[in-house]
């Protein structure tokens, strides 16, 4: 079976099994460039012509291009996946792929906003106009829920409730995050200006967030947002502006008010708990003195 044919067919199970368009498109951009590799640098196009010799110079490359830890484990993520259907399809007896590690990544601190930023951010967009006010709920919600940047984009209108926000997330699960009193407000402004914004309009979808043409909000729209935020913020230089950011900021202040790491991976969608427990290694000194005594036994 040739290359092209089981990527084809693997995309196809990863429909069928209700991936997110963001994840089958990775999946096949990916794969793409590992088959690519291996046609014009072997003359592969056979699925049982691979080898894990030829998977392994094909990272060695990606080393020698300068690609980082995290990049590169991200790609053997992806490929792992491609062999495992291939192997289970029966298409090869053995998977090539297993034999080839995993690259360790350094431990690195996750650096956020500080509260004084997040504060200004909050403060960048007036609320004088539908365009302003609907930014600001978008920040709000960010640093509130600690929510992905295509989970916010794909919100409908009945996922907002009154006490929480149900998230449609990664693998296509659900999952609940609370609705603190201060998001509430200004969620109800926005609402309230979208009303009269879109008045007597027939507005055929049902997005919470709604562009100025009545279309959903788009991931690179979200992304700009913050950017903006994070300019009129005079935000450090040292910290990307990004919703991510948004959502580290969400971890680690949550755990600096006391809530527990398995809670905080629930919130967060997290699959495994080890994702969230790096958020701990970001936190000051100080910020665990804080959680200890919040936590002490005695008061």
């Amino acid at each position: 079976m040739e290359l092209v044919d089981a990527l084809n067919e693997f995309l196809l199970e990863c429909e069928l099994k209700h991936f997110s368009p963001r994840t089958i498109k990775g999946y096949r951009n990916n794969c793409e460039y590992l088959i690519n590799y291996l046609t014009e640098k072997y003359g592969i196009k056979e699925i049982k012509q691979v080898t894990s010799s030829q998977l392994k110079n094909f990272f060695l490359y990606q080393i020698e291009r300068g690609r980082k830890e995290t990049y590169i484990n991200g790609m053997l993520k992806c490929f792992r996946s491609f062999f495992k259907y291939i192997t289970e399809e029966e298409y090869l007896t053995d998977n090539p792929i297993l034999k080839v590690k995993w690259a360790k990544e350094p431990k690195t601190v996750i650096k956020t906003f500080s509260d004084i930023e997040v504060k200004q951010m909050v403060q960048a967009y007036n609320e004088k106009d539908f365009l302003s006010i609907r930014n600001k709920a978008i920040i709000c919600m960010l640093f509130d829920t600690g929510i992905r940047n295509f989970e916010l984009c794909s919100l409908q209108n009945d996922n907002i409730h009154e006490r929480d926000i149900l998230i449609w997330g990664k693998g296509n699960k659900e999952r609940f995050v609370g609705k603190s009193p201060y998001l509430s407000k200004i969620l109800l402004k926005y609402e309230r200006y979208k009303k009269y914004y879109f008045e007597y309009k027939n507005i055929i979808i049902d997005n919470y967030f709604l562009s100025r043409t009545e279309n959903p909000l788009t991931v690179e729209a979200v992304d700009r947002i913050v950017k903006i935020a994070g300019d009129r913020a005079d935000v450090s230089k040292s910290i990307r502006c990004s919703p991510h950011t948004c959502r580290h900021y969400f971890a680690q202040a949550q755990l600096r008010n006391g809530m527990d790491v398995y809670s905080l991976s629930r919130v967060l969608g997290h699959g495994n708990i080890k994702i969230t427990q790096r958020y701990l290694e970001g936190l000051h000194d100080h910020d665990v003195v804080d959680r200890s005594i919040k936590t002490s036994p005695l008061m």
